[in-house]
């Protein structure tokens, strides 16, 4: 994959945060260090605009969460958790996901997509016909296959684990300013 990444860039970052939160918690029993996948996605370009799509719970829990990506200049867009008559439970931004994606396409020239979801390969496809680099930051463990071979970049967060995760102290390694 050839990509292009330059300072004068315009880049949104779009994060799936359920799809990394359960990737770091499957793969390495551990949190995702978000402010340093930012960063990694970002590459030392212009950011135009973060956004994190989360999921709110009646116990509130994800609360602090919400308020440190905020200090770390992320936007958080909430839903709430969805618990059906069986005791099934749903929070899926997918859609909500793309449409940003899509409407702020005009006022970017990368797309960061930080999710391994193969269900965003129509959306890479269309972002690229409309003229944006599209790449993609997950853990590859967990990447759609898919998702990796329609992007123009992967970086693959497996490949030095500790950088993007945080540790059982909730220590960071390094902070996104």
């Amino acid at each position: 994959m050839s990509v292009i990444k330059h300072k004068n860039q315009r880049v949104g970052i779009f994060i799936d945060t359920q799809n990394l939160y359960h990737s770091a918690k499957n793969i390495y029993g551990a949190k995702v260090n978000f402010d340093q996948v930012v960063k990694e996605g970002l590459a030392g370009r212009s950011l135009t605009r973060a956004v994190a799509y989360v999921v709110t719970t009646e116990s509130g829990e994800e609360k602090g969460f919400f308020e440190a990506l905020s200090k770390m200049g992320i936007e958080t867009k909430t839903k709430d958790l969805q618990v059906f008559a069986g005791g099934a439970k749903k929070g899926d931004w997918d859609v909500g996901l793309a449409i940003d994606a899509i409407k702020m396409a005009p006022k970017l020239d990368a797309v960061v997509l930080i999710t391994g979801d193969g269900d965003f390969v129509p959306l890479v496809e269309y972002l690229k016909s409309q003229g944006c680099q599209v790449e993609v930051v997950s853990f590859g463990k967990s990447t759609s296959a898919r998702l990796i071979e329609a992007t123009d970049d992967f970086v693959d967060l497996d490949q030095v684990p500790k950088k993007y995760l945080i540790n059982g102290n909730g220590v960071f390694r390094n902070r996104f300013k």
